[in-house]
């Protein structure tokens, strides 16, 4: 297995491992700078906002995100989509 990889599943394993909003508030807060964090964190905003059909400049206004950045998650979400994005957005939606 390539070292990316293993890398890959050490980190799939690590979230998963996590029990609550805490636990994964602080293992990400040390895991991310507050930049990268950031932008994660953005660009699931953008999705769900994409998700819930909202256009291009409400998401611009609203995230602050560039409209590359709204793009390349577009993209994701339409061509390349490992569907990833709808468990998320699907099981979040079931807790509410």
């Amino acid at each position: 297995m390539k070292k990316t990889e293993e890398n890959l599943k050490l980190l799939y394993k690590a979230v998963l491992s996590l029990k609550d909003e805490s636990e994964c508030k602080a293992f990400f807060e040390d895991l991310c700078t507050p930049q990268e964090l950031s932008a994660i964190a953005q660009r699931l905003n953008v999705a769900s906002m994409l998700t819930d059909g909202c256009v291009y400049n409400k998401i611009v206004e609203e995230t602050g995100a560039s409209t590359a950045t709204i793009s390349r998650v577009n993209k994701t979400l339409n061509y390349q989509a490992a569907g990833g994005y709808k468990i998320v957005f699907d099981r979040i939606k079931d807790k509410k």
